[in-house]
């Protein structure tokens, strides 16, 4: 008896740590750039294009604001516009490096000790006008920009490597921008 419940004790310990963790992987066929620089990727950043998911359904002229706090993490400000319900949303949020600190793979916490994944896996390096960027997994896809729009060689190339990467490239949302 006493070993069944020390037994289901390190279960549930292995679950709650894959729960606190285990958003913070990346897909297969992915990698982080290296040589990245957080004071240059800092500012605004508009998203261009995204997989669906319920923290940003339905939400047009989507941006994001970086800004790096003096203990190292970046500070992140998400903003959004929700034409149905004619408001705008925000979510401030940290993230950290998860390993060496010019190696584009963070994790951004918006509530609590929860983290995902934040993996920079193309940058326009010379520029830093373009992001491609990826979640914990292949339903976590974004492009994003320094403008409303990119160069149509841009988003062709955003399209190749998600979808070699394995990201459902056929339900990509076009974000619209006023």
């Amino acid at each position: 008896m006493k070993r069944a419940k020390t037994v289901k004790m390190g279960a549930l310990s292995v679950l709650a740590s894959a729960v606190l963790t285990g958003c913070i992987g990346m897909p297969e066929g992915i990698e982080p750039v290296s040589d990245f620089d957080v004071e240059r990727y800092a500012g605004k950043w508009y998203e261009v294009a995204r997989l669906d998911h319920s923290f940003e359904r339905g939400m047009e002229q989507v941006s994001a604001e970086y800004s790096l706090n003096k203990d190292g993490t970046v500070a992140v400000l998400n903003s959004g516009y929700l034409p149905e319900k004619n408001k705008w949303k925000q979510a401030k949020g940290k993230a950290k490096f998860v390993g060496e600190t010019d190696v584009g793979y963070l994790k951004v916490s918006f509530f609590g000790p929860f983290y995902g994944s934040y993996v920079v896996f193309d940058l326009d390096k010379e520029n830093y006008n373009y992001a491609f960027v990826s979640g914990p997994d292949v339903s976590f896809l974004w492009l994003m920009s320094r403008t409303r729009t990119v160069e149509p060689q841009v988003m062709e190339s955003f399209v190749q490597q998600a979808k070699a990467a394995g990201f459902n490239t056929d339900e990509l949302i076009l974000v619209k921008h006023e």
